[in-house]
């Protein structure tokens, strides 16, 4: 690339140029420029237009840097002015030296604008109640990368913010509990749910957390672990709405079933918003870790409505009236809606299998039983099927002596000899793709419990 002075100082003409056998040929014309700013445009043109991806370059392993342009030029003789990037500017000499800018460095990198996004969210969900910066600073730096207080600044700084002192943090966490930041933030959770649908269908869920330390105290505690620990822990019951937007948060003794979180939970969830407890005015959605007895006994008695999750285990005898009529074959989101006995140790059942039709469930027609929903699913199927040939496979070697391990499923031993337990394979195979599962119904139902058109 070539520059070319025409008409004296008036005017600058940029022009690429080639080297053809020791001769130069202009190859392009791009401009000519009167003013530091207009040249500065023309040269990036033109280094746009030699920037050719079909045009070879040699690499000298020599990084390009630009010229230097002085915004404002020195003042010639005569003290005569030209147009310039900022209006009118002295007359600038022809100047003898070229200076060139060094490479670009990087001085320091952050992603404030994830940090900006996520305080507007925060703010959006009226946390900014609080009016703790240094706590919404914490808040942000959990759900960017949740780590220690230490680690905590360096977190921030990627953000592109400041971060206090680790004391400041730590007083921070103090301050939590002496002026109820959780009240405030349970407020603001409830007022948004409530403006953005209703909480007339909520979820609830359990989780445990593990705690690296030697010895247990009156809260960490070692307990049935998910993931087979066996370091002090806390479990921790979450209520969100159907939206999946939490609304309750409690944390319990490590060694405290998870059966009995859900009730205490809704019940400070009633109590901190004064919800009034009217039959059929709340419906409460679980899994099958919440299924007991006891504990579906205290949600009625508590005028909740629930769905749970059923265990597989519970299928033959909630539909041994559908496998009696229409054998075990299903189609792909088939739905039986059947009865199941609200106490299994009574071993009685109010769906006979001698009546074709299921029953419709009815409190006051069947108080012995809850209402049940089985779904079956061709993708559940083929991967129940998947599992129970690999479960088949590795209990037939354990039982031939080919593998070497503890009693898996489908063994039974009598008498110290292993032999495959052809029964429980069976009924295992015959379940395939069903699960009794609060999901689907929750999905299925929702409008309707909000009209309240069912009881549950």
């Amino acid at each position: 690339m070539g520059e070319a002075g025409t008409d004296g100082l008036r005017a600058t003409a940029v022009q690429i140029a080639e080297s053809v056998q020791g001769h130069r040929r202009i190859v392009a014309h791009v401009g000519s420029a009167h003013t530091e700013a207009e040249l500065g445009l023309l040269v990036e043109q033109a280094r746009g237009l030699i920037d050719d991806a079909a045009q070879q370059a040699l690499d000298l392993g020599v990084a390009p840097s630009p010229r230097r342009a002085e915004l404002i030029a020195p003042t010639a003789a005569g003290g005569a002015t030209q147009e310039g990037l900022f209006g009118q500017m002295p007359r600038r000499a022809p100047s003898t030296t070229t200076r060139r800018v060094g490479a670009p460095q990087v001085i320091t990198t952050g992603s404030r604008v994830l940090f900006d996004i996520l305080a507007e969210v925060y703010a959006g969900l009226g946390f900014a109640e609080v009016a703790d910066d240094t706590f919404r600073d914490l808040v942000i730096a959990r759900i960017v990368e949740p780590t220690s207080i230490l680690d905590t600044g360096r977190v921030l700084a990627g953000l592109g913010v400041t971060a206090a002192s680790e004391k400041t943090m730590r007083r921070t966490l103090l301050r939590c509990t002496g002026r109820s930041y959780r009240d405030e933030i349970a407020r603001a959770c409830f007022t948004h749910a409530r403006g953005s649908g209703d909480v007339s269908l909520c979820l609830y869920d359990v989780t445990t957390l593990y705690f690296e330390a030697e010895k247990e105290d009156d809260l960490r505690k070692v307990g049935f672990s998910k993931e087979r620990r066996v370091d002090p822990q806390v479990v921790v019951g979450l209520l969100v709405d159907r939206a999946g937007f939490p609304l309750e948060i409690g944390c319990f003794e490590g060694n405290k079933t998870e059966t009995a979180t859900i009730l205490p939970i809704i019940e400070a969830f009633r109590a901190r918003h004064q919800l009034p407890v009217e039959p059929g005015g709340m419906v409460v959605v679980a899994d099958a870790g919440m299924l007991s007895a006891a504990n579906l006994r205290d949600l009625d008695e508590a005028g909740l409505r629930f769905i749970v999750g059923s265990r597989l285990t519970k299928a033959p005898v909630d539909l041994e009236s559908h496998f009696h009529w229409h054998g075990d074959a299903f189609v792909d989101g088939q739905i039986i809606d059947t009865l199941t006995p609200r106490d299994r140790r009574t071993g009685r059942s109010e769906n006979s299998p001698k009546v074709k039709a299921e029953p419709v469930w009815n409190p006051n027609q069947h108080p012995g039983s809850w209402r049940a929903v089985w779904a079956y699913s061709t993708k559940r199927a083929v991967r129940d099927r998947r599992t129970l040939t690999l479960q088949e496979n590795r209990a037939r070697e354990v039982i031939a002596g080919e593998k070497p391990a503890r009693t898996p499923r489908f063994v039974k031993v009598t008498n110290g000899s292993r032999a495959l337990d052809e029964a429980s394979l069976a009924r295992a195979y015959r379940l395939v793709g069903l699960k009794g599962e609060p999901s689907w119904v929750c999905e299925r139902l929702r409008g309707l419990f909000r009209a309240r058109e069912i009881t549950i």
